[in-house]
């Protein structure tokens, strides 16, 4: 029996690609389960090590004006790795694994940025929200205002980070409806053999 080690390989198939159309389905109930063991590990994994990230960097070294310029970069990052994990879902053997693994680096690292952000202003210049934000608070802070949710214990005080706030609404709302839209239509797409 042959090792599995990477989830997206793709494999010739022998019927034509009527195999590939049913993915993970298609495989023996063992290799099955192994894929998908092998696939929510690395997910998991992902977004633990972005976390933990999160945590050990020194981001109280940011100045406020390169902190614009970091999540400007950060930004586009997040757009170009969309674009290559968009290309690799629709490409995948199995594109709905791909998919969950997509989802639990794009969306931790868009979360950590702007939390990382927020952290930032708050240890800067802490009268920018109502209270000094610790790296947890500010990544609870994110986290409610993705949700949609914001309880209001944390609010922006001042005007620009009021817009930055505002800001990552909107760019939750086109993760929310837009994003995840195009990540089931590249599942789609990959399952009908279009990659």
């Amino acid at each position: 029996m042959r090792e599995v080690t990477d989830v997206d390989e793709r494999e010739p198939q022998q019927d034509g690609g009527a195999a590939e159309h049913h993915g993970v389905r298609s495989l023996p109930k063992r290799r099955r389960r192994t894929l998908i063991a092998l696939g929510l590990l690395r997910a998991f994994a992902t977004s633990a090590l972005l976390v933990a990230l999160y945590y050990r960097l020194p981001l109280d070294r940011f100045s406020v004006p390169s902190l614009a310029l970091v999540l400007a970069v950060g930004l586009a990052v997040l757009g170009v790795t969309s674009y290559w994990e968009i290309r690799s879902i629709v490409r995948s053997r199995f594109p709905g694994m791909r998919a969950v693994q997509a989802l639990a680096s794009l969306v931790p690292f868009f979360l950590l940025l702007f939390s990382s952000t927020y952290f930032t202003l708050s240890d800067r210049e802490p009268a920018t929200f109502s209270e000094t934000l610790s790296r947890t608070d500010a990544l609870y802070f994110t986290i409610s205002t993705f949700a949609t949710v914001g309880f209001g214990d944390i609010v922006a005080r001042t005007d620009a980070v009021r817009l930055l706030v505002s800001g990552q609404i909107l760019l939750d709302l086109v993760i929310l409806g837009l994003g995840i839209r195009v990540l089931l239509g590249a599942v789609q797409r990959g399952l009908s053999g279009g990659g």
